[in-house]
Protein backbone atom coordinates (compact mmCIF):
# COMPACT_ATOMS: atom_id res chain seq x y z
CA UNK A 1 0.00 0.00 0.00
CA UNK A 2 2.15 2.54 -1.39
CA UNK A 3 -0.38 4.46 -3.70
CA UNK A 4 -1.43 7.92 -2.13
CA UNK A 5 -5.08 7.92 -1.68
CA UNK A 6 -6.73 9.14 -5.18
CA UNK A 7 -10.24 10.38 -3.80
CA UNK A 8 -11.74 12.56 -0.26
CA UNK A 9 -12.95 9.89 0.26
CA UNK A 10 -10.56 6.86 0.34
CA UNK A 11 -8.23 9.44 2.04
CA UNK A 12 -10.68 9.97 5.31
CA UNK A 13 -10.79 6.02 5.12
CA UNK A 14 -6.75 5.87 5.31
CA UNK A 15 -6.96 8.48 8.49
CA UNK A 16 -9.79 6.74 10.29
CA UNK A 17 -7.74 3.29 9.98
CA UNK A 18 -4.66 5.14 11.87
CA UNK A 19 -7.35 6.39 14.33
CA UNK A 20 -8.16 2.44 14.76
CA UNK A 21 -4.40 1.53 14.75
CA UNK A 22 -3.92 4.17 18.00
CA UNK A 23 -6.78 2.41 19.54
CA UNK A 24 -6.08 -1.17 19.13
CA UNK A 25 -2.31 -0.10 20.30
CA UNK A 26 -3.81 1.56 23.44
CA UNK A 27 -5.45 -2.12 23.91
CA UNK A 28 -2.37 -3.67 23.19
CA UNK A 29 -0.44 -1.41 25.57
CA UNK A 30 -3.24 -1.79 28.67
CA UNK A 31 -3.09 -5.33 28.29
CA UNK A 32 0.73 -5.92 28.23
CA UNK A 33 2.26 -3.08 30.30
CA UNK A 34 5.63 -4.70 30.66
CA UNK A 35 6.79 -4.73 26.92
CA UNK A 36 4.23 -2.45 25.25
CA UNK A 37 4.25 0.30 28.12
CA UNK A 38 6.57 2.85 26.11
CA UNK A 39 4.11 3.64 23.96
CA UNK A 40 2.01 5.18 26.81
CA UNK A 41 4.94 8.36 26.30
CA UNK A 42 3.12 9.34 23.07
CA UNK A 43 0.04 7.60 22.62
CA UNK A 44 -2.32 10.38 24.14
CA UNK A 45 -0.46 12.85 21.97
CA UNK A 46 -0.61 10.81 18.18
CA UNK A 47 -4.47 9.92 18.87
CA UNK A 48 -5.31 13.62 19.34
CA UNK A 49 -3.73 14.44 16.53
CA UNK A 50 -5.23 12.05 14.21
CA UNK A 51 -8.76 13.24 15.57
CA UNK A 52 -7.64 16.88 15.36
CA UNK A 53 -7.21 15.72 11.31
CA UNK A 54 -10.29 13.62 11.14
CA UNK A 55 -12.12 16.06 13.19
CA UNK A 56 -11.38 19.11 10.29
CA UNK A 57 -12.21 16.85 7.33
CA UNK A 58 -15.55 16.24 9.08
CA UNK A 59 -16.29 20.05 9.48
CA UNK A 60 -14.68 21.20 6.17
CA UNK A 61 -11.51 23.32 7.82
CA UNK A 62 -9.42 20.50 6.28
CA UNK A 63 -6.52 22.08 3.94
CA UNK A 64 -3.69 20.25 2.58
CA UNK A 65 -0.42 21.91 3.17
CA UNK A 66 3.46 21.60 1.88
CA UNK A 67 4.50 21.05 5.71
CA UNK A 68 4.53 17.81 7.82
CA UNK A 69 1.45 17.26 10.22
CA UNK A 70 1.97 17.97 13.84
CA UNK A 71 1.87 14.33 15.02
CA UNK A 72 4.89 13.59 12.21
CA UNK A 73 7.28 14.35 14.80
CA UNK A 74 6.20 11.97 17.29
CA UNK A 75 6.08 8.94 14.31
CA UNK A 76 9.14 9.54 13.31
CA UNK A 77 10.61 8.69 16.85
CA UNK A 78 8.86 5.64 17.45
CA UNK A 79 10.46 2.13 16.24
CA UNK A 80 8.43 0.54 14.03
CA UNK A 81 8.26 -2.20 16.64
CA UNK A 82 6.37 -0.02 19.01
CA UNK A 83 4.39 1.66 15.99
CA UNK A 84 3.73 -1.05 13.57
CA UNK A 85 1.27 0.87 11.52
CA UNK A 86 4.01 4.00 11.29
CA UNK A 87 3.31 3.23 6.90
CA UNK A 88 -0.01 4.08 7.49
CA UNK A 89 0.71 7.27 9.35
CA UNK A 90 3.50 8.40 6.63
CA UNK A 91 0.69 7.76 3.49
CA UNK A 92 -1.54 10.19 5.53
CA UNK A 93 1.43 12.42 5.89
CA UNK A 94 2.52 12.09 1.97
CA UNK A 95 -1.50 13.09 1.21
CA UNK A 96 -1.21 15.87 3.66
CA UNK A 97 1.82 17.31 1.55
CA UNK A 98 1.49 16.10 -2.19
CA UNK A 99 -2.38 15.95 -2.16
CA UNK A 100 -4.57 13.46 -3.74
CA UNK A 101 -3.13 10.47 -6.07
CA UNK A 102 -4.44 11.77 -9.75
CA UNK A 103 -3.67 9.02 -12.53
CA UNK A 104 -2.64 10.39 -15.44
CA UNK A 105 -3.96 7.92 -17.51
CA UNK A 106 -7.33 7.30 -16.80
Amino acid sequence: MDKRPSTPQAYAELVQQALFEVEELRAAVEYDMDSMGMALDFLDELEAGVRQLRDSMRDGSYQFGDRDLPFMKIVEQQDDRILPFKYLLRMINATHRQGLAVDEDE
